[in-house]
C-alpha cells in the first residue's frame, strides 16, 4: 500500500505539471481561469489515469480500457469537485499575480488528492 501511495503521488505530480501547463496555455489563449481549469483538469486526469493504470495499480485486464477510463473519470470527478472548489476559492482570495493560478492549482490538487486515491483504489482498480 505504501508503494501505491508513493506512485499515486508521482502520478499526481505529473498531473499537476500537466494541469498547470495546460491552464497557463488556456489563459494565454484568452480563456478565463475557471473555463481554462476545466480543460486543464481533464487533461491532467487523462495523464494520471495512464500512469496509475500502468504503474500504481494492477490493471484489471477483464475490463476494457474504455470502461476503465470512464470509471476513472467519474471517480476523479468526486475529488475534482473538492479540487475545483478549493481552486476557485484560492483564485478569488489570493493576491492577483503571475503565480496565482499555479498556487490555486496546487491548493486544489491537495484538496482532492485523498478522495481521488481512495476512489481509484477501491473502485476503479479494485481486484
Amino acid at each position: 500500500m505504501r508503494q501505491q501511495i508513493l506512485r499515486f503521488g508521482i502520478a499526481g505530480g505529473l498531473g499537476f505539471v500537466v494541469d498547470a501547463g495546460v491552464l497557463y496555455l488556456a489563459l494565454k489563449l484568452g480563456l478565463g481561469p475557471y473555463a481554462g481549469r476545466v480543460i486543464s483538469f481533464f487533461c491532467a486526469v487523462f495523464v494520471t489515469w495512464q500512469f496509475n493504470r500502468r504503474f500504481t495499480f494492477r490493471r484489471n485486464m477483464t475490463r476494457s480500457a474504455w470502461r476503465e477510463w470512464n470509471e476513472y473519470l467519474l471517480a476523479m470527478a468526486f475529488g475534482g469537485v473538492c479540487n475545483y472548489g478549493a481552486y476557485a476559492v484560492a483564485i478569488k482570495f489570493l493576491p492577483s499575480g503571475a503565480l496565482t493560478p499555479l498556487l490555486a492549482v496546487a491548493i486544489g490538487s491537495i484538496a482532492g488528492m485523498f478522495i481521488n486515491f481512495v476512489s481509484a483504489k477501491v473502485w476503479v482498480f479494485r481486484h
